[in-house]
């Protein structure tokens, strides 16, 4: 079996490796090290939750452990889609670079832009940054690429989702052409292999697993929702997700719920919270601050329940969840690998469960179709007990039989005339609805030319 010893990293590196409680390095991590220390370029494909970070922050800091960094003009650029990614790859470096005197800034958006300047003017070692706010510092004039010796894109498939392509293209152009670039994904959209033709110099791939497959530690299973009326779907989809959450018992110890729309987020919170479930939305709308305390007290068991969109679905490396909650079939195929992925990490098990109603269906046969596999259905926990009859569905005989006294009332009451035709007609166009015999023909109002003689032909 490989270990960190025989990669090639620095002493210092492999104590804090050491340290952090890893033992060997993971499939992507042992592929990828290697090329990267010999200073080429490195294409890595890996399901998510597989170590990707570690296998570009760990070569990084044993390649800068000579040299010092100059004010404005860091030595590595790490780019990652979203801020909470950003935010944990800043992490990382912290644990793997302890030993070291490397300094990191990162700039991600919900942060004053002052404190940022402040790191960048003193020089670092690593800048780890969204695309917007590295482009903004950029157009400012407060940052230059042209110092840039090893550039890094994680979630490259993540970035390309979010309408990042273009942001990226510039940045590549703006760093020098000597770089060594080290790009990493968990799938290759066309758009994707585009970018790495056009930029990354005769690349090694490593490919460790299937693109858009499922780990092996992950049980899958969906349940085939349908609400008893279209206006009651979504409380009794909640109402189902509890259902389940209940049905895993002791075994649920935390679980993250993904909903497509940040609004759904916050009603699924509220909800969870209302029946005594400890749950927190996380999603986009949110200030930074309060996304990385919503994460920290996922993280330490505060919080059981992370309520959360797409933002939290890449990269965001928190080994114990028990459990993935699909509330909603993602709109895109991918998306569902990467989600699913939050469970099962680290070589541990997980179970990802989803629910799936009519109007989904399409989606949902896209995920099989991507991940070439069926997934088990789960029986509904709701179904086991029996609806109540509504009282519009009762048959004949199900009516109470009327009383002989009841039925003889009812044969002695006059029976009401129906209104004719003309009567119904005189009151629709604005008649009083006063009573009397209905008009029969025409009156003594005829129509002059109606009396007028005329000769008939021979």
């Amino acid at each position: 079996m490989t270990k960190f010893a025989d990669l090639g990293l620095h002493p210092k590196v492999l104590s804090a490796v050491e340290d952090a409680g890893y033992e060997s390095p993971t499939p992507i991590q042992a592929g990828a090290i290697p090329h990267a220390l010999s200073g080429k370029d490195v294409l890595g494909i890996a399901q998510t939750g597989t170590g990707k970070t570690a296998s570009f922050t760990l070569p990084m800091i044993t390649m800068l452990a000579k040299g010092r960094a100059r004010a404005r003009m860091p030595r590595s650029l790490v780019l990652a889609p979203t801020r909470e990614l950003a935010a944990q790859v800043a992490e990382n470096f912290d644990i793997y670079a302890k030993n070291t005197k490397l300094t990191k800034a990162l700039l991600i958006g919900g942060v004053s832009f002052k404190e940022q300047d402040q790191l960048i003017d003193k020089g670092v070692d690593v800048l780890i940054a969204t695309p917007g706010r590295l482009l903004d510092h950029f157009e400012r004039g407060k940052l230059l690429l042209t110092g840039v010796q090893i550039m890094v894109v994680d979630e490259a498939d993540r970035m390309l989702d979010m309408g990042f392509i273009p942001d990226i293209e510039r940045i590549f152009q703006l760093t020098p052409f000597t770089r060594q670039t080290l790009f990493f994904s968990a799938t290759m959209a066309p758009e994707i292999e585009r970018i790495t033709n056009t930029f990354l110099s005769n690349p090694e791939k490593i490919e460790v697993a299937r693109a858009a497959t499922t780990s092996e530690n992950i049980e899958q299973g969906v349940v085939i929702f349908k609400a008893s009326r279209k206006d009651r779907q979504a409380s009794e989809k909640r109402k189902l997700l509890r259902a389940l959450i209940d049905q895993e018992g002791d075994a649920c110890t935390n679980a993250i719920i993904f909903c497509n729309r940040k609004t759904e987020v916050d009603i699924v919170a509220k909800s969870l919270n209302k029946y005594g479930y400890n749950a927190a939305p996380i999603h986009g709308d949110l200030d930074q601050s309060h996304r990385m305390k919503t994460l920290e007290g996922f993280r330490n068991g505060s919080i059981r329940f992370l309520c959360a969109s797409d933002v939290a679905a890449r990269g965001l490396d928190i080994p114990n969840v028990s459990h993935v909650f699909n509330y909603d079939v993602p709109s895109h195929a991918e998306d569902y690998v990467h989600r699913i992925g939050r469970t099962g990490r680290a070589g541990r098990k997980g179970k990802a469960m989803m629910l799936c109603v009519p109007y989904d269906e399409k989606n949902f046969a896209d995920i099989e179709a991507l991940v070439k596999m069926e997934i088990p259905r789960i029986e509904n926990p709701l179904k086991t007990a029996a609806p109540e009859p509504k009282a519009e569905h009762k048959t004949k005989a199900e009516k109470p039989a009327e009383k002989p006294a009841e039925k003889a009332k009812a044969d002695t009451k006059p029976k009401e005339s129906k209104p004719t035709a003309s009567r119904s007609r005189s009151r629709g166009r604005g008649g009083r609805g006063g009573g009397g015999e209905p008009v029969v023909g025409m009156g003594d109002h005829v129509p002059a030319f109606i009396l007028r003689s005329f000769k008939t032909p021979a």
